[in-house]
């Protein structure tokens, strides 16, 4: 570092400085306006998360929930997702309890995208994209279903930080989750590999359903992510079935991340991407832009995160709870998209 960026440094160090050398308030004006902003978060966290466990026990209790078609759109995750039967359904077939997060609709999008397709059969194949130590793999070979299971290198994944958060599959020796399946027919049925989502190899093919859970958009760039969308387009046989979610900007108007280690979709680059697979013979499900109006779709969890957190945070607020969440500055939620391949073999 040079003389003056240690100079700049130290100076923002004492403007920030909630007290003087000598333990006096420091009132500098600047430390006026950043001094709470810490414990604002904080509150707005607690809030937040306290209404969404206090929504969650207040929900009606479902019992011998059903698979149901209901017509899925590709859509963004919304209160009245989490209320409904339908994820009531997969969280009961996952062993989880209904909460209000995002990752839980994800789960359940993929889920519910796949039945409503018939492919939630045994002997159908599966490819999953970045699965780290997702339930689907596990789940699916419950079904009989035969699943590939990928996930990024060690070295690139230590490099993003899923192996410090336990997201990779080099985090655990497989995806085998023991309250889900067996050992047995978890081994006959999901086998694991890797892969950079930036290059398939083309020895991937002729699967029924690919999948990939808040992954893409990790890839480098917007348009990487919608490359890697196409490209997983070709690990399917004519008909097969691509649901992928990531994380939408839902400000269409103004600039949004890109070319970044997170990338930020809009509704207009979707639009646009709907409109090219289109034009390509693929079948897009209906766009669907509602962000919902309820509680939990107007709280907007902000940093810091768990991991980020003092370890008497943690304990204080629990286990984090949002649909949607501020990410450098942007609101963003999580999206699924569903396309189905052109009966043309491309």
């Amino acid at each position: 570092m040079s003389w003056r960026k240690k100079v700049e440094a130290h100076i923002l160090k004492r403007l920030l400085a909630l007290v003087t050398k000598d333990s006096r308030p420091n009132l500098n004006a600047l430390n006026d306006v950043v001094k709470d902003i810490r414990i604002i978060e904080l509150n707005m966290k607690a809030f937040g998360y306290d209404l969404a466990r206090r929504m969650a026990t207040a929900l009606p209790p479902r019992s011998g929930t059903g698979a149901q078609f209901v017509g899925l759109a590709s859509k963004a995750a919304v209160q009245n997702d989490i209320e409904s039967d339908w994820t009531a359904h997969w969280a009961a077939e996952l062993k989880t309890s209904v909460i209000y997060h995002r990752k839980l609709w994800e789960l359940a999008y993929v889920l519910q995208a796949i039945f409503e397709h018939g492919l939630m059969e045994p002997g159908r194949r599966g490819l999953g994209f970045g699965c780290g130590a997702e339930p689907i793999p596990s789940y699916l070979a419950s079904r009989a279903v035969l699943v590939t299971a990928t996930d990024t290198s060690t070295e690139s994944a230590h490099a993003a930080g899923w192996i410090d958060s336990d997201q990779h599959l080099g985090s655990a020796s497989s995806p085998f989750l023991s309250h889900l399946v067996d050992r047995d027919t978890f081994d006959r049925f999901v086998v694991t590999d890797t892969i950079d989502m930036n290059a398939v190899p083309d020895t991937f093919r002729d699967y029924d359903f690919c999948w990939s859970i808040c992954a893409l958009e990790h890839l480098g760039s917007i348009e990487r992510g919608f490359r890697f969308i196409e490209r997983s387009l070709a690990t399917l046989r004519p008909g097969g079935l691509a649901v992928h979610t990531f994380e939408l900007n839902v400000e269409n108007d103004g600039p949004t991340l890109d070319n970044w280690i997170t990338v930020l979709f809009q509704r207009n680059h979707i639009e646009a991407f709907a409109a090219r697979m289109a034009a390509q013979g693929h079948v897009v499900s209906r766009l669907d832009f509602d962000y919902g109006t309820g509680a939990m779709d107007t709280f907007i969890d902000l940093p810091p995160w768990l991991h980020d957190m003092s370890a008497e945070d943690r304990t204080r607020l629990g286990a984090p709870l949002h649909l949607k969440l501020a990410i450098d500055g942007f609101i963003s939620t999580s999206f699924g998209l569903i396309i189905t391949k052109g009966a043309e073999d491309r």
